[in-house]
């Protein structure tokens, strides 16, 4: 005859399930969380001036960094143009995602490396994610981008970006790239100087604006044409 298990070892096969189970209602309360984080914060940001999470990593890991929030109104107009035409050409015409781009990159064999990004996209990312490229994260910044451009107005999105965005070691903000790189506050940029900042954003680490190599001065003359003929594409920003 076969011997009935222990009563011992019956209830620890019954714990195993058991424990899989408050792991995985661990796990749903965590995802909650962080779902809820930026449906929250979003709105929160259309008052209350943010500070993006790559900031504070850098803060608490590097020390002190350069920043000082400036208003939308506080930055030159030519600034403000040079990084859009630079970085989102299309930034008044789309609701967070330029699905044009997007459908580009993922035919393209350099897939999600390739960026895409748009100003929105960019925002969300500096604001609620992390930076290494992969489709998840690009999959989380796309609904991430539309929520936060259907709740903020586009100037209001701006301003946010120019403030969180990094400008090289430890400089995030366009105020405080301005004085770093030429000494001048961002209200008194020259379409020069916002072009060459404009430049350096989609690698900061290694551009420095006041020092350009033969690239980025290139891309800068590229960046000033575009801004002298972008009228028709920023009534968003400048009605």
């Amino acid at each position: 005859m076969r011997r009935k298990p222990s009563a011992g070892k019956a209830k620890g096969a019954e714990k195993h399930p058991s424990l899989w189970r408050r792991v995985g209602r661990i796990l749903l309360i965590m995802l909650g969380i962080l779902v809820a984080i930026p449906l929250v914060l979003v709105p929160v940001y259309s008052v209350v001036n943010p500070v993006g999470t790559y900031m504070a990593y850098t803060r608490v890991v590097d020390g002190p960094i350069e920043r000082q929030w400036v208003p939308f109104d506080a930055i030159a107009k030519v600034a403000v143009v040079s990084v859009m035409v630079s970085e989102d050409g299309q930034y008044c015409a789309h609701h967070g995602v330029d699905w044009g781009a997007i459908s580009e990159v993922v035919d393209s064999p350099g897939g999600p490396s390739r960026g895409a990004s748009t100003i929105p996209m960019q925002t969300v990312r500096n604001l609620f994610l992390w930076l290494s490229r992969s489709y998840v994260r690009k999959g989380i910044e796309i609904p991430l981008a539309i929520y936060a451009d259907t709740v903020w107005s586009k100037r209001r999105m701006m301003e946010i970006y120019l403030n969180i965005a990094q400008w090289g070691p430890d400089i995030f903000g366009i105020e405080a790239a301005a004085r770093h790189y030429f000494g001048r506050s961002a209200a008194d940029l020259g379409a020069r100087q916002a072009a060459l900042l404009a430049a350096s954003l989609p690698n900061p680490l290694a551009r420095d604006p006041a020092r350009p190599s033969s690239l980025m001065k290139s891309l800068a003359r590229t960046i000033e044409a575009r801004a002298r003929k972008a009228g028709p594409y920023i009534v968003c920003l400048y009605p």
